[in-house]
């Protein structure tokens, strides 16, 4: 059993839909963006040079996926025998903000089952794997996709974007329960946005939709956990398509995993809003921070906790990265079983600056890692903050049990 602090970073392979101004649509994947398919070799030796153990890493999805069924291993089997071989522990991000073509979108009544299919076989596939994020950031998928209209299905409405959260969500828990068909020591971290609605002005409308908010930014860990949902949330999802019988089965399935979960929660500078008197909403930046609000998600699930993503643009990432780090610790100190923090992502992104919403191929300094693959000084400060703190920090799981590969 490994007993220590989860130190992490990932590479991102994002890869939603969108739609480009002349009306043809687009696959954005990050991972082709950023040259890994080419380096990964070059890009797994870096997580060593850091000191770094655990990598949430992933295969493309929508061609891994490639029909009912039917599995292309080939990617995932180069490169997680390589991670195996260097003793880098993979948390498995199965799928990341889209879906293959064959399926659509996260409108597909018939995906989840699909995709509890396909987990299953990638667990077989690999059955010494231990760490998974079934389905990444639900909340920001289901909302970007169903709500706002920027990804894959571009919708916008309460209606798909409730009938996107059921689907994720169901996909999520159907997953979890297939993996862990094939392996029972298997440890889920859902990794997702932290976030809080502020109100910029006293007018009842504001404040009633702030709270209003402030509940539905819970809908995908409460479905996942089986936490049941407010009454005003409760008739929200019935208004817009959920059954009854659907959110009975959410809370029933989510019972049987819920001792094998650490909670992930993500925070960047955009995860706190304000909210004005006409309803909408903008970025508001860091007001209260993370300890603050994982503290509010702690309290209401009472799971693990992991920092699973943060990130800022440089020149403010070493400042940005040790006061996350300062946050987390304090989190520790103060009681919260936090097992590990993560900096996302180990290579430069491109145009997250527009949410992946425009192709202009904007390199985003965000990573630990250069385009070159030459170190950022968040990667010298984030690697110094490793050596400083690895054998003094236990990961404390709470009957979450670590193993070796």
């Amino acid at each position: 059993m490994i007993n220590k602090f989860i130190f992490a970073t990932g590479i991102e392979n994002s890869y939603p839909t969108i739609v480009l101004p002349d009306g043809t649509s687009m696959r954005v994947d990050e991972m082709k963006k950023a040259r890994h398919y080419e380096m990964w070799k070059e890009d797994f030796d870096l997580v060593k040079e850091l000191g770094i153990e655990f990598l949430r890493y992933g295969p493309p999805y929508y061609v891994t996926h490639v029909a009912p069924g039917e599995y292309d291993w080939s990617f995932a089997d180069i490169t997680f025998a390589r991670l195996k071989e260097l003793n880098i522990i993979p948390i498995v991000d199965l799928c990341h903000f889209g879906v293959p073509d064959w399926i659509g979108n996260f409108q597909n009544f018939d995906w989840p089952q699909y995709y509890a299919e396909y987990a299953q076989a990638f667990a077989k596939r690999f059955p010494y794997l231990q760490f998974y994020t079934p389905v990444n950031e639900i909340n920001v998928a289901a909302t970007f996709s169903a709500q706002f209209g920027w990804w894959n299905e571009r919708l916008k409405s309460d209606k798909s974007f409730v009938t996107a959260l059921k689907n994720l969500c169901k996909a999520n828990l159907l997953a979890m329960h297939s993996i862990l068909n094939v392996q029972p020591k298997a440890i889920f971290i859902q990794s997702e946005a932290t976030e809080y609605y502020h109100t910029e002005g006293p007018d009842e409308c504001c404040l009633e939709r702030a709270e209003f908010l402030n509940e539905k930014r819970f809908v995908s860990f409460d479905l996942t956990y089986g936490r049941h949902v407010s009454a005003e949330v409760y008739n929200y999802l019935l208004d817009n398509g959920m059954t009854r019988q659907e959110y009975k089965w959410f809370m029933e399935s989510a019972k049987k995993i819920k001792k094998h979960c650490i909670m992930g929660n993500d925070y960047y500078e955009t995860n706190e809003h304000m909210v004005y008197p006409d309803g909408s909403t903008r970025d508001a930046g860091e007001i209260f921070g993370y300890y603050s609000l994982t503290h509010q998600y702690f309290i209401r699930y009472h799971l693990p906790v992991m920092h699973t993503e943060t990130n800022i643009a440089e020149p403010s990432a070493v400042m940005w990265l040790r006061k996350e780090w300062v946050n987390v610790h304090r989190l520790k100190q103060d009681g919260v079983p936090l097992v590990g923090f993560t900096w996302y992502s180990l290579i430069d992104q491109v145009d997250w600056d527009t949410c992946l919403r425009q192709k202009n191929n904007n390199i985003n300094e965000l990573g630990l890692y250069n385009m070159e693959r030459k170190i950022r000084p968040v990667g010298e400060a984030y690697k110094s903050l490793i050596n400083k703190w690895k054998e003094v920090l236990t990961s404390e799981c709470y009957g979450l049990h670590i193993y070796n590969f």
